[in-house]
């Protein structure tokens, strides 16, 4: 019981470091774009994406469009809000290890609480010999 306790803390805390490891390096090359004014380039090409119409079938182009329109707006502020995104970065990345830290502590606590509880717990004696 105690080996499936840390097998399950052990691939949660996998998934949970490479979600954290994702994270830096996304943010990172995102504000990295958003910096170099690639990512307003790539806004405006996407937002002249034509709708498929095999997409078409199962969202409303017009919802589409005003979708496109938002991220344009959306990369164009951040582009002027952001001209610096190095200093932006050397921030988010301590705050997403500070967050990680955080989230191994509730997966830790939990597997040393019940690992604690399956050492506690005896298993019931089998009756021998016993009458019906």
């Amino acid at each position: 019981m105690k080996a499936l306790i840390w097998g399950v803390f052990g691939l949660l805390a996998l998934c949970w470091t490479g979600l954290a490891t994702a994270s830096v390096q996304i943010t990172e090359w995102l504000l990295t774009l958003v910096a170099s004014g690639q990512a307003t380039d790539a806004a405006v090409a996407a937002g002249q994406w034509p709708v498929p119409a095999w997409l078409a079938l199962w969202i409303d182009p017009a919802w589409l469009k005003a979708m496109q329109g938002a991220w344009l707006t959306l990369v164009q502020w951040l582009a002027q809000v952001l001209p610096s995104a190095g200093g932006l970065m050397s921030w988010i990345t301590p705050l997403v290890w500070i967050t990680w830290a955080l989230g191994m502590l509730c997966l830790l606590v939990p597997a040393i609480a019940l690992h604690w509880l399956s050492g506690r717990l005896k298993t019931p004696a089998t009756l021998r010999n016993a009458q019906p």
